[in-house]
């Protein structure tokens, strides 16, 4: 054990107790052993705090507008040569920080990109996205690592905390151009909240593109790649969706209930913006 490196990771939580419990279970399972958890919440009102304590993690409460807030706040805390970045709906397959510190530690890399997946069982649009998740299996564009040496991850400012939406990316990117050395490995995670209902894709999806512009500006090629509806994965992975044509369906109204909302917000906070400068000039 004192040969193991320690594994920091990090979840940051918001009313999370339907999800949590589940999250901390998988990290309880993982086959590496020394790992500490640090659950970093902006003061959830429901039984999230309870169901952390009971697992025994540390706890801090912060006043965070949004997550990359509360994972630098863990980052501050964190007493492990690595950080794992974990969002605290998803579950861990049990050998995915072994694999990570392996990768990092015989091979030389500074941060892991962690597939993430989609849980099919919760609804037809989980079923949806779990099918455009995994075209990205291999994406060298449409990916983000989430696990860093913690050196690293101090080295390029941790995330970026006036950015709301895409985060990862823009962490990722920075990654990237500082000539971090950047693995996979093939452990993944599952992502268990996911949305049921086109109203929740689209209520989010309009909020973060009220927000996206601030990504765009600092990423202005390579984000737009990332965030374009067009991607060659999609088209890498023809066959899975000449496969299973009603999702594929499906896909299409996802899109539309991505994009188009996203759109508006863009355009709504650009209008707002403008119209706040203008009446500045006067």
């Amino acid at each position: 054990m004192s040969e193991q490196p320690l594994v920091s990771i990090i979840i940051p939580t918001y009313n999370s107790g339907e999800t949590l419990e589940k999250c901390l279970q998988s990290i309880k399972r993982q086959s590496y052993r020394n790992i500490e958890v640090i659950v970093v919440d902006k003061g959830s009102i429901d039984k999230t705090i309870e169901i952390a304590k009971r697992f025994g993690v540390k706890v801090y409460i912060v006043n965070a507008k949004e997550r990359a807030e509360q994972i630098n706040y863990g980052a501050k805390k964190a007493k492990g040569g690595y950080i794992y970045r974990v969002d605290s709906d998803f579950i861990l397959e049990s050998g995915i920080v072994e694999e990570a510190i392996s990768k990092c530690e015989s091979e030389g890399y500074d941060a892991i990109c962690v597939h993430n997946t989609s849980d099919p069982t919760i609804s037809f649009w989980s079923r949806v996205r779990k099918l455009e998740r995994d075209c990205y299996r291999n994406d060298d564009l449409n990916v983000a690592a989430r696990f860093f040496k913690k050196s690293v991850f101090d080295a390029v400012g941790g995330f970026d905390e006036d950015l709301i939406a895409s985060e990862d990316y823009d962490l990722h990117n920075r990654l990237l151009k500082a000539d971090f050395k950047v693995g996979r490995i093939t452990s993944q995670e599952v992502h268990i909240g996911e949305p049921k209902t086109l109203r929740e894709i689209v209520k989010k999806h309009y909020y973060y593109g009220k927000t996206i512009g601030k990504f765009m500006k600092k990423n202005p090629e390579r984000g737009l790649k990332q965030l374009s509806p067009i991607r060659l994965s999609y088209i890498r992975n023809w066959e899975e969706f000449f496969k299973h044509p009603i999702l594929t369906v499906g896909f299409v109204i996802y899109q539309i209930a991505r994009y188009v909302p996203a759109g508006i917000g863009y355009l709504i906070t650009i209008l707002s913006v403008g119209e706040l400068n203008e009446q500045k000039r006067d």
